[in-house]
């Protein structure tokens, strides 16, 4: 096992090192009825939005983008119907990825997808979760919290969070336990702003994540959209801040990891898991 993996599975086991999941996470999860595959990635969003049809070109460059389009045209609500439909209301295989991650009983996990492997993995565990809002009215930040006891979840007031319990944080939303999503480009706007200000996250997160490092798993940076969300979140991070799964590496993205002191490990998901399972194994015989 390399050097980087080793550094990585102890710090997750010690708490230091937050697992950050983007799209890349949902590799091999599909609807066990029709074998489609989740769409996850900008391109797969889309087209399934456009009932499998490309967008006019300046409208595929990113997901958000086009979620503006369809708003615009059809309204909010034609935006929130997709996603729900797409991650509420279809039934997925489930995840090595998040099932290996719930096992290691981590304090603090950000997802950047809008699924619900994550939760559903958590179903037993109470945990506390963060979901990032936007272009909401009657308050001043642009997250809800809600406690889960096991069972259900309840809506409660940041000074209410028992600090014993995991995070789970879902900057771009989730549709349960109802659903919040930050997907067009206006929801965007507001959202990195409301970031930088400092209002889209908890004080108890600002607390927590001072000096932690980062794994960046299945999260391409090639889109300003996404480094945005993802420099503001880690704010505050360790130097040298962590490690970036990502093969084959673009100049952009390696220049930009390069700035925030973030090793890029040329590998997968798929490297990850077998690497973890390699991990857990060692631990078993030791």
């Amino acid at each position: 096992m390399s050097h980087a993996f080793e550094n990585i599975f102890s710090g997750l086991s010690d708490g230091s090192v937050v697992p950050y999941l983007g799209a890349g996470a949902l590799n091999g999860v599909i609807d066990p009825a029709s074998g489609k595959a989740i769409p996850a990635d900008s391109d797969s969003l889309i087209l399934a939005m456009n009932n499998g049809q490309p967008m006019a070109p300046k409208l595929m460059y990113e997901f958000p983008r086009a979620a503006m389009n369809v708003e615009l045209k059809r309204g909010r609500s034609a935006v929130n119907k997709f996603l729900d439909a797409t991650y509420r209301d279809t039934q997925w295989s489930t995840s090595a990825l998040h099932q290996w991650l719930a096992q290691q009983k981590l304090p603090y996990l950000i997802d950047a997808n809008r699924d619900t492997q994550l939760q559903k993995q958590y179903a037993t565990t109470p945990h506390t979760l963060i979901v990032g809002i936007a272009r909401m009215a009657g308050t001043g930040y642009r997250f809800r919290l809600y406690q889960y006891d096991g069972g259900k979840y309840s809506a409660i007031e940041p000074e209410s969070v028992d600090s014993s319990l995991p995070i789970l944080f879902k900057p771009l939303g989730t549709p349960l336990p109802e659903s919040n999503y930050i997907a067009s480009d206006a929801d965007f706007v507001d959202y990195i702003t409301e970031l930088m200000g400092g209002f889209a996250i908890p004080s108890f997160v600002k607390r927590l994540r001072q000096n932690k490092r980062y794994l960046l798993l299945g999260q391409r940076l090639n889109r300003d959209t996404d480094r945005m969300v993802f420099s503001d979140i880690i704010f505050g991070a360790d130097k040298p801040a962590g490690w970036a799964l990502i093969p084959h590496p673009t100049d952009k993205e390696k220049r930009y990891l390069d700035r925030l002191n973030i090793e890029i490990v040329n590998a997968d998901v798929a490297d990850f898991l077998t690497a973890a399972q390699a991990w857990n194994g060692s631990l078993a015989t030791a």
